[in-house]
């Protein structure tokens, strides 16, 4: 099931199949922020002002994915209010780079949050993101990882998620698939349904699924070497 929800794609993946993503159904409007940073001419600092805005947009999405229970709280005028409070640990877990632009995002939407980090290196990496990223590589590795001692005990919001090992890391550390939920800006077809196929009760968060990959494995339209222009270094 894929749901437009304003500018965030929400994609239920234990309800997605490989027919059910078709141009027709992510064939939606545009928002303004998209258009910002897709422009090529746009400057360094509109790009990251504006791909903050979009972080934030899809962190606030992606907590409306979690448990929550009823909490009571009594207000200045001395009523009782009824609220909503989360039911579990909440953390984060960054891929190194392009990964640690969302992390301010998700620290303004969540005061004291633990951020875990992983960096992943893959052979011939020519520091070029590309969207095969999501698929399956026998040549990758895990050169760094640092994560919150009770992460078996955590919903875990994973940015800009970049790799099938990232995910078999996490459930390695003891966190159960459907705790994890992906937070990323854009995303292609076949790297969700190549995600899907393999963990069926996870859930993505993105701003927008793009249309396909090209032969060189990118997505299209795209937007670039994302973690490049964020980080001005992309000249």
């Amino acid at each position: 099931m894929v749901i437009s929800l304003r500018f965030i794609a929400v994609v239920i993946a234990y309800n997605v199949s490989p027919t059910s993503i078709g141009s027709e159904t992510y064939s939606w409007r545009k928002p303004r922020l998209e258009v910002l940073i897709r422009d090529r001419d746009i400057s360094k600092h509109d790009f990251v002002f504006y791909s903050d805005r979009l972080i934030h947009l899809v962190a606030e999405h992606g907590l409306g994915h979690l448990p929550f229970t009823e909490k009571q709280i009594t207000t200045p005028t001395g009523s009782i209010y009824t609220g909503v409070d989360f039911c579990k640990k909440l953390c984060g877990v960054s891929i190194i780079r392009s990964g640690e632009s969302m992390e301010n995002a998700l620290r303004a939407c969540c005061k004291g949050i633990k951020i875990g980090k992983i960096l992943i290196h893959r052979d011939g990496d020519d520091g070029k993101q590309v969207a095969f990223l999501l698929l399956q590589s026998p040549h990758i590795y895990l050169i760094y990882e640092k994560l919150p001692n009770d992460i078996r005990e955590c919903h875990v919001l994973l940015l800009d998620p970049s790799l099938l090992q990232a995910i078999e890391l996490l459930i390695q550390k003891g966190v159960p698939e459907s705790h994890i939920i992906f937070l990323n800006l854009i995303s292609a077809p076949e790297g969700i349904h190549c995600v899907c196929k393999r963990f069926p009760s996870l859930k993505i968060v993105t701003s927008e699924i793009n249309v396909a990959l090209n032969k060189e494995f990118r997505v299209i339209p795209g937007m670039g070497e994302f973690g490049d222009r964020y980080f001005g270094t992309d000249d």
